[in-house]
């Protein structure tokens, strides 16, 4: 079965806000890069992942 494809409905106001300060704080490292775009997000991106992998499953069961 494939996973549900989510919209900002599937989100609570908290989720929003944490997904918010992820990407923004994503962009920061990015600006922040000193041109070789090595830029480590990898931390940042398991955060945001498993945001919405919590989402993903209150969907789901939401069915």
């Amino acid at each position: 079965m494939a996973a549900p494809d989510l919209n900002s409905r599937d989100y609570t106001a908290g989720e929003k806000a944490r997904l918010t300060v992820l990407i923004a704080r994503m962009a920061k490292r990015g600006i922040a890069d000193d041109g070789t775009g090595n830029v480590d997000l990898s931390d940042l991106q398991r955060k945001f992942d498993r945001i919405q992998d919590q989402a993903r499953k209150r969907k789901q069961q939401g069915k």
